[in-house]
C-alpha cells in the first residue's frame, strides 16, 4: 500500500491548506506524471485515499487536498470567502505542486467528485490551465433541495442574516451501496455536515455559469454521471456534456450508482475506465484546437451576430428593451453616471474612470439613489475589482524587474485617463524609469494629463494620443517597454486580426524578459442588456461585445510571443486580469 505523506501550501491570503502526496511506486514516466485529486463536500482528501492503491496507476504521483474548512484544513466547517475563493485554491494547489515537486501542469491530470467537480470545472473555464485531462465524476451542478423555493429562501435570508449554515440532509447509506464506506462515513471525525450559504449559493451561481458556457473549456474531459443519484440532478450533467468544448470527450452512465462514484460498492468498472482515459491522455495527447478565427466561426461568433440583430418589431422583447432604453433615457436627466454614458459612450475611458471613482451623484437624493443603483451593477462592480486586479499584478511585474536589476519603462496604450496605472504606483518605494500613456481619444489625454499632473507624477509620466491598434506605432515606442499594459481594451473589439496586430507590435518592442499585463471578459451575465439598451464610443452604436474564452485570448498573447505566468478573476467570472511575459 502506498504511504501518504502529510504536507500543507499556503493560499494567495495566507491560509495553510493540508494535503496528502503518494509518490509513484515505479518511476517509469520521464518528466514525471500526477494525478491531483479533489473530493466532495463535507468531506476530505483522506476519503479519496484508497485510490490510491485501487487505481492501477504506479507510475503516477497522488495529491489530494483538504479544501477551506474541510478535513485538517483551517476555517469555520463547510465555509470559505467565496466560492471563487476557493476556485482560486484550485489554482494556487496547481502551481504549488509544480513549484514543490517539479511536475509541470501539461502532466498533470485531474480527478474530481461532486463539490470538487464544479469547483474544478469552474478552474478550466475561468483559468484555462493546460493539465492533460480531467475527470469529473457526479458534478454539483444543481443540488436537489427538495424544499420548494428553498434557493430564494436562502437568498432573501443570507441577505437578512448575513451567512449562516445548513446541514446536510443525506445519510451515508444514500451515498454508496458499500457497507464499509457507510460505516467509515459515519465514524470519520472530519467529516462535517454544515455548509455556509455563502458557499452553497456560490455553488449554484458557478454552476449555471459554467454548464450554460461549457463550450469554452477545451481540456479533454471524461465525465462520471452516477445512474441512482439522490444528491445531485442530472440534467445539467448532460447539458454540460453535450456543450463541452473539448475535441476529446466522453460520458459513461454508471447504472445504480449512488451519488459517492468513486466510493461505490462495484466502483472497479468506473476506475478502469478512468485508468484507460488518462492513460490515452497521456500516450496521445489530444491536439489543442486553434481559437485564433473564433471571430469567423464558433459559440461567440454567433452570439455576437445574434446580440447585433434586431428583434421583431412589438415583439414581447423588444417592447421590454425598449421600455428599458426610455428608462435610461429619463434616468440620465437625473443621474450624472447615466448621463456620461450616453455623452461619451458606456464604454469610453470616461465612463470607466466614473466608475473607478464610484461616488454616486445626481440631482438630489433620488438622482442620487439611481446613480448608485446604475453604480452596482454587476459589470461596474467588475470592473472595480478589474483594476484591483491589474495594479497587483503591475506591481508583482515592477517588483519582478526591479528584483531583475532592469529599468521599469511602463506603457499602458489604451489608459483611458490612466487612473489604474498612476494609483497602482502608491506606495511603491521607487518610482518608475518612464511611464508612456496613450489613447485615442483627445478628452482622454487631456483628463489622463491633468490626473498626472493632480498625483504629482510629471517627472516620469506623459499621455500622448496613439492608436493601440497601429503595429508599426508599437512597434517604435521609445525607450521600449519593459512592462505593457492593455486594460479594458481588446474586449471591446470582435477582431481577432486587430487584437493579433496590436500584440505583435507590443511584441517587437518589449525587450527579452519584459513582462506584459492583459485583461480579457470570458462571460459576462448582462451581455443582451448591454447591447440592447446601452451605446459605444463609436458614434453612439449599440455596444455589442463579442466574449472571448480565457483560452481565445491565451492563445492570441501566446501567438504573439508571450508565456502566460498568473492570473486573476473577479468572483463573477467576468473579468480576467493575465501577467505574461516575453519570451523569443
Amino acid at each position: 500500500m502506498r504511504q501518504a505523506q502529510s504536507l500543507h501550501f499556503s493560499t494567495h491570503d495566507g491560509v495553510e491548506l493540508h494535503y496528502r502526496h503518494w509518490p509513484a511506486t515505479r518511476n517509469e514516466h520521464q518528466p514525471r506524471r500526477a494525478l491531483v485529486m479533489f473530493h466532495r463536500g463535507h468531506e476530505h482528501g483522506g476519503r479519496l485515499a484508497h485510490l490510491a492503491d485501487e487505481l492501477d496507476m504506479p507510475g503516477y504521483d497522488l495529491f489530494a487536498w483538504d479544501a477551506r474548512g474541510h478535513g485538517q484544513s483551517p476555517g469555520a466547517r463547510g465555509d470559505s470567502p467565496s466560492f471563487a475563493t476557493s476556485v482560486r485554491d484550485v489554482q494556487t494547489f496547481i502551481e504549488h505542486i509544480q513549484a514543490r515537486h517539479g511536475i509541470a501542469e501539461a502532466d498533470m491530470a485531474v480527478l474530481a467528485q461532486s463539490v470538487g467537480a464544479v469547483l474544478v470545472a469552474t478552474w478550466a473555464h475561468d483559468y484555462a490551465p493546460k493539465v492533460r485531462c480531467l475527470v469529473l465524476a457526479s458534478p454539483a451542478f444543481k443540488v436537489k433541495l427538495y424544499v420548494p423555493f428553498a434557493r430564494p429562501g436562502l437568498k432573501l435570508l443570507k441577505a437578512l442574516r448575513g451567512n449562516f449554515f445548513v446541514n446536510s440532509y443525506v445519510k451515508p447509506r444514500l451515498l454508496t451501496h458499500d457497507p464499509e464506506r457507510v460505516m467509515s462515513y459515519v465514524a470519520d471525525p472530519l467529516i462535517s455536515r454544515p455548509i455556509s450559504v455563502t458557499m452553497l449559493l456560490g455553488l449554484y451561481e458557478a454552476a449555471e455559469r459554467v454548464v450554460a458556457d461549457a463550450q469554452a473549456i477545451q481540456v479533454p474531459t471524461q465525465l462520471l454521471v452516477s445512474g441512482a443519484d439522490f444528491v445531485v440532478e442530472r440534467g445539467p450533467q448532460l447539458r454540460f456534456f453535450e456543450r463541452l468544448g473539448s475535441a476529446r470527450k466522453e460520458m459513461h452512465l454508471l447504472a445504480g450508482f449512488f451519488h459517492d462514484t468513486l466510493g461505490e460498492r462495484d466502483r472497479a468498472h468506473a476506475l478502469a475506465r478512468i485508468e484507460r482515459f488518462v492513460a490515452h491522455c497521456f500516450d496521445a495527447p489530444a491536439p489543442v484546437p486553434s481559437l485564433l478565427a473564433a471571430d469567423k466561426a464558433g459559440a461567440s461568433c454567433a452570439e455576437a451576430e445574434s446580440l447585433a440583430a434586431p428583434l421583431p418589431r412589438n415583439s414581447p422583447r423588444d417592447l421590454y428593451w425598449r421600455a428599458t432604453r426610455a428608462s435610461l433615457r429619463l434616468g440620465q436627466g437625473l443621474s450624472a453616471g447615466i448621463k456620461l454614458g450616453f455623452d461619451t459612450g458606456f464604454d469610453s475611458g470616461s465612463t470607466l474612470d466614473y466608475v473607478y471613482r464610484n461616488t454616486a451623484t445626481g440631482k438630489g437624493r433620488l438622482g442620487a439613489l439611481i446613480d448608485q443603483n446604475y453604480l452596482n451593477a454587476i459589470g461596474w462592480r467588475g470592473i472595480r475589482q478589474r483594476k484591483l486586479h491589474v495594479e497587483e499584478l503591475l506591481r508583482l511585474a515592477i517588483t519582478q524587474l526591479r528584483a531583475q536589476q532592469r529599468p521599469v519603462h511602463i506603457v499602458d496604450i489604451a489608459a483611458g485617463h490612466g487612473r489604474y496605472i498612476l494609483e497602482a504606483l502608491q506606495g511603491l518605494e521607487q518610482l518608475p524609469d518612464s511611464i508612456l500613456l496613450r489613447d485615442y481619444s483627445d478628452l482622454n489625454v487631456q483628463q489622463g494629463s491633468a490626473l498626472i499632473e493632480a498625483k504629482g507624477l510629471g517627472q516620469v509620466a506623459r499621455f500622448v494620443q496613439g492608436d493601440a491598434f497601429d503595429r508599426q506605432s508599437l512597434a517604435n515606442l521609445a525607450p521600449h517597454p519593459s512592462l505593457a499594459v492593455v486594460s479594458g481594451l481588446y474586449e471591446l473589439f470582435a477582431s481577432n486580426e486587430q487584437v493579433g496586430n496590436s500584440l505583435a507590435g507590443l511584441a517587437d518592442a518589449i525587450e527579452d524578459g519584459g513582462y506584459l499585463v492583459y485583461t480579457g471578459q470570458p462571460w459576462h451575465p448582462q451581455l443582451e442588456m448591454i447591447a440592447r439598451a446601452l451605446t459605444s464610443h463609436r458614434g453612439g452604436q449599440a455596444w455589442v461585445m463579442r466574449r472571448r474564452s480565457q483560452v481565445e485570448m491565451d492563445q492570441l498573447v501566446e501567438a504573439a510571443g508571450f508565456r502566460k505566468l498568473t492570473q486573476r478573476i473577479d468572483e463573477w467570472g467576468i473579468f480576467s486580469v493575465s501577467l505574461a511575459q516575453r519570451v523569443r
